[in-house]
């Protein structure tokens, strides 16, 4: 019973930093990115962005839903986080999605393996 509510507390955690991390991610890509132009609307950063926005909203669906593939996801969703937090640190000026980034890949982890 204890761990049953440990990982329902982790997963509502982690489907938290996940939409945490899609808002972050779009309204950055969509504003920020847009409007400062430049190595920012390149295409690879900018579907970088767009990617991790979709995976993230994705694995938070996929959590809600009990799905037995959401680990899955969370391996994913790990993965893209982590690229979009370090491209994003690399060009500069999206602190707040380097850091949603961050937080949703460390939460998805501990999710991806906790279900295994």
């Amino acid at each position: 019973m204890n761990h049953s509510s440990h990982t329902d507390q982790a997963m509502q955690a982690c489907i938290e930093a996940c939409n945490h991390c899609h808002q972050v991610c779009l309204q950055t890509a969509m504003n920020h990115c847009l409007k400062t132009g430049g190595k920012h609307i390149e295409a690879e950063h900018f579907r970088l962005m767009m990617n991790c926005a979709e995976i993230c909203q994705v694995s938070a669906n996929f959590q809600l839903s009990s799905s037995h593939f959401s680990h899955r996801l969370c391996e994913v969703c790990t993965e893209v986080c982590e690229a979009c937090a370090a491209d994003c640190e690399k060009l500069g000026g999206m602190d707040e999605c380097v850091e949603a980034c961050e937080q949703c890949a460390e939460s998805c982890r501990k999710m991806a393996s906790a279900q295994h």
